[in-house]
């Protein structure tokens, strides 16, 4: 049997789960609260190989994905549909695959994707929305939107993001490029939009710390600069759970 290659495109509650990167060996704990690990041990029990699920980008622990793109190589005789109906039977109910398809044999969800929508949920109250708590962040201090749209359109462009990299000993290049960071209040909630063609480890949530704290006056958008040249650090990290990876281009 030839080996052919699936796309999937997966939704997630990141909650209860160590992110999407696999840790440990498989049947570990570990492998088990990953993302990654619960898919590649649904498609072991069903194909008997150890295939592994190429995601898109590694969300970390406690943040979610609206629509998620991995790919998959098998050697196995199944149709797309059946593929995701079997996924389907035996995912846990906070992961589902939204889509499966056959795709060239060179197809990469990581290496070939060109941009990325995330985005972050803010509920800016004194009372939580307990039944979409664990999708958002609750501030409950007056925010200034004119603020904080001021400093999101300082934050876009092509540029050097290291210093809103919480890995700051990367070797990798931290140049990247964000389109946009669009800021949209309805009633209680603000939504903070980023959309660029990749990010770096917690880049968002950094970003969203930045943003957050010109809302709350601890900082001028007009300073922003100061953190590009590394002469104060950038806004605190944002806490996973008000994150969602909405969309990923090719």
């Amino acid at each position: 049997m030839e080996t052919r290659n699936f796309r999937l495109t997966i939704a997630y509650d990141g909650t209860r789960y160590l992110g999407w990167q696999k840790l440990g060996e498989p049947g570990s704990k570990d492998f088990g609260r990953t993302i990654q690990g619960k898919l590649e041990a649904i498609l072991r029990k069903l194909t008997g190989e150890d295939a592994e699920v190429n995601g898109s980008g590694r969300t970390d622990a406690g943040v979610h994905a609206a629509a998620q793109t991995a790919n998959v190589k098998l050697r196995y005789d199944i149709s797309p549909e059946e593929l995701m109906a079997y996924m389907n039977r035996y995912l846990p109910e906070d992961i589902a695959v939204l889509a499966a398809e056959e795709v060239p044999e060179r197809f990469h969800a990581r290496l070939h994707a060109r941009g990325k929508t995330y985005r972050y949920r803010i509920r800016n109250s004194t009372v939580p929305d307990v039944f979409r708590s664990r999708f958002e962040y609750l501030v409950p201090e007056p925010l200034d939107l004119a603020a904080m749209e001021a400093a999101a359109a300082v934050l876009t462009g092509t540029r050097d993001y290291r210093p809103f990299c919480a890995s700051k000993r990367t070797k990798k290049s931290t140049v990247r490029t964000v389109d946009s960071i669009r800021v949209e209040k309805t009633g209680d909630v603000v939504e903070l939009t980023f959309h660029g063609s990749g990010f770096l480890y917690n880049m968002v949530r950094i970003l969203t710390g930045t943003v957050l704290e010109a809302g709350l006056g601890r900082l001028d958008p007009a300073e922003i600069p100061e953190i590009f040249a590394g002469r104060r650090p950038a806004g605190y990290t944002a806490p996973a759970r008000g994150l969602t990876l909405m969309e990923v281009e090719y």
